[in-house]
């Protein structure tokens, strides 16, 4: 290891940990929830949004085809980088479309390029967090890893929705309130390029290839060294099925909440002045959707990995998180229930039900990640193989994500959140059945996850 290397390496992880994973957070959160938000301001349908948005998705499903050969060349430090000033030039661009009239389709050309762009920016993140720290490091910063992943959700949901509410609400047109919202990540993610081109480690560089078969035949191990996993199709069953219920609430529950009343709705839509079928400002949404929302997402994130902590991953910890990610769905089914074109949800109601169900959801999501950390992917390839899983962590969200606006749409809201709540089945019996091939070292402390 080179000097240059050690140092970067020796700097204290909270010098570029909560940075990277920040960067994680905030494109991930524009392309799954910010996209959708926009369209459904700008008029579009539910089946036309998630069809659309979802299908971007299967860029996060792809890494185990190339994950192993960003190992090969160059380091985990320069993609990182790299990816970073490829999603801030994308998010330009984003907001410049804005402005010509098939504006839709260019978006979602633009929002595939941002999110195979993240992509590789988290497999690579997730490979620097894994090398450059030991595994009792590892779970010590998890819970900064997780608080700050969401703190970019944060950033997209309430400063760029927020922004974009704003600015339409003191008269601008939408396209250019959202235009200029966009315009606020693109320079975010610039200034996270720039700073951790001076603070990020390289993480672990491996042996390189000396030649195309060299190249060839590691991938080949990585591959094959993946399928040699004891249990490991049990393993996958799990990490395949622990989302299959949030699936269908990830890109439509936001929606619902935008729709207006009339639609049954919860009516969180209105840019200038409320109305019966928009009796809560888009700001309300931003505020409880996204600030709110997910600083309760923070604070049981760390309940959930000091939980974790404290009892261990086990199958008992396993099935009660599980329970406890999927169980408060049922608050949107609520939540249709009370809709009226008379009596309208009053916003603590809203924030209430809502915030339910997203504390639920991050104190039992963090049995997800550190499944897959700690008992599917160590190894010699452990950020190939961290990637591959959760690739196919991703896989059960297209097909629910593209599937919900349609369903939503044919069904009616109260309808099809008991059919989310019929879909929750398979995770609490996936983490029932879930093989335990791995010993994990006593002193791993697990914290809040993401994703």
């Amino acid at each position: 290891m080179d000097m240059t290397q050690a140092t970067k390496t020796d700097r204290s992880p909270l010098s570029w940990v909560p940075t990277a994973y920040l960067a994680e957070g905030i494109p991930f959160a524009m392309v799954i929830w910010v996209a959708g938000t926009m369209f459904k301001d700008l008029g579009h349908s539910d089946t036309e949004i998630t069809v659309s948005t979802a299908s971007v998705g299967i860029m996060w499903s792809l890494k185990p085809l190339y994950a192993g050969f960003l190992d090969m060349f160059k380091t985990k430090r320069f993609w990182v980088i790299a990816m970073q000033l490829v999603m801030a030039g994308l998010l330009g661009l984003w907001a410049s479309s804005l402005a010509i009239p098939n504006y839709f389709v260019v978006g979602i050309l633009l929002l595939w390029l941002l999110a195979f762009a993240s992509a590789t920016q988290d497999i690579c993140i997730d490979g620097v967090y894994i090398t450059a720290l030991d595994q009792r490091a590892q779970g010590k910063f998890m819970g900064v890893q997780g608080a700050f992943w969401n703190a970019g959700r944060i950033f997209a949901t309430a400063v760029v929705v927020g922004a974009a509410g704003y600015l339409q609400k003191q008269g601008m047109d939408a396209r250019s309130a959202w235009a200029m919202a966009l315009a606020v990540s693109m320079g975010a993610m610039a200034l996270l390029a720039i700073y951790h081109f001076l603070v990020l480690p390289a993480g672990s560089i491996p042996q390189r290839p000396k030649s195309a078969v060299a190249v060839v035949n590691t991938f080949k191990d990585q591959f094959v060294d993946f399928l040699k996993k004891p249990h490991l199709l049990g393993m996958l069953m799990f990490v395949f099925l622990f989302r299959m219920g949030e699936g269908f609430l990830l890109l439509e529950a936001p929606l619902f909440m935008q729709g207006s009343v009339t639609t049954g709705g919860l009516g969180m839509c209105a840019t200038n002045a409320i109305s019966a079928a928009c009796p809560h400002l888009l700001e309300d949404k931003a505020l409880i959707d996204g600030f709110i929302s997910t600083v309760v997402s923070l604070a049981f994130g760390l309940l959930g990995g000091l939980f974790a902590a404290r009892f261990g991953l086990t199958r008992k910890t396993l099935v009660f998180m599980a329970l406890c990610l999927n169980l408060p769905h049922i608050t949107f089914y609520i939540l249709s229930c009370m809709v009226s074109p008379d009596a309208p949800v009053s916003l603590p109601v809203i924030a209430t039900l809502v915030t339910i169900e997203k504390a639920g959801y991050a104190f039992g999501f963090v049995a997800n990640m550190l499944y897959m950390m700690q008992q599917i992917s160590p190894g010699k390839y452990h950020m190939t193989h961290y990637a591959y899983c959760t690739a196919i962590m991703n896989l059960t969200l297209i097909p629910t994500q593209m599937a919900s606006g349609f369903l939503a749409d044919h069904m009616g809201f109260q309808t099809f959140f008991l059919v989310v709540m019929a879909a929750s089945i398979p995770s609490v019996l996936g983490a029932y059945f879930a093989p335990f091939p791995n010993k994990v070292d006593g002193d791993s402390k697990p914290g809040p996850a993401r994703h």
